[in-house]
């Protein structure tokens, strides 16, 4: 069993529940474009498509047989880095991102990020698990994410979740531990500053990830 076995049936509820928050609030027209950095196309596929395009983008380019799969939706699968993307500014209506500004790096690459989704997107849905959640979501292992990089090189394999159903080599651990890093609220609000910062919790007050919104 992978991680991702484990967790798929509930994150695809809190997807789900993030794409209506994201409709509601946003109000994507007909006509829009949608430019989703690192997201995939299952993200979309649950529901009927209301907008012109839904581009996805990736540092590859995977399969996507939009019509034998899933026809009527029309996403397309591009090639390209959220820290530097080619686009001139304010190219798209909205630019959304789920769960991959903690993947991009150290401080620095996420500000980098953040600055290039802000550039070319008119609106923004930028959302990331939150730092001040005590279940790390990669690891599935409480309260690892507050210690020092070296505690989780150690302790990855053997004492984590996802080092126990996975068995990541020493390459792939030293990979999680060098290209994860958890956003707080502060941060968010000093990456997207003409955002709203919302935080969407775990049982009533747990922070459970932020969302950055322009409207």
């Amino acid at each position: 069993m992978r991680i991702h076995d484990l967790y798929r049936p509930i994150f695809k509820i809190w997807r789900e529940k993030r794409i209506k928050q994201f409709r509601d609030i946003i109000k994507p027209r007909p006509e829009d474009h949608i430019l989703d950095v690192g997201g995939y196309p299952h993200t979309w596929t649950s529901a009927p498509q209301d907008v012109a395009l839904i581009e996805c983008l990736n540092l590859q380019v995977y399969p996507w047989e939009e019509e034998k799969d899933h026809p009527g939706h029309r996403i397309r699968i591009v090639e390209g880095n959220g820290c530097d993307l080619k686009y001139a500014d304010n190219s798209y209506p909205i630019v959304f991102s789920n769960s991959v500004i903690e993947h991009v790096g150290d401080f620095e690459a996420q500000q980098a990020f953040a600055r290039e989704v802000r550039r070319v997107g008119r609106k923004l849905w930028i959302q990331t698990p939150a730092y001040g959640c005590p279940i790390e979501p990669h690891y599935l292992t409480p309260f690892v994410h507050w210690y020092p990089k070296w505690f989780r090189r150690c302790t990855a394999r053997y004492f984590t979740v996802w080092g126990l159903l996975e068995k990541p080599t020493k390459a792939e651990i030293d990979d999680m531990v060098d290209h994860t890093r958890l956003l707080t609220k502060a941060e968010m609000r000093t990456l997207f500053p003409d955002c709203e910062i919302r935080t969407e919790r775990l049982l009533g007050f747990i922070p459970k990830s932020y969302i950055a919104i322009r409207r």
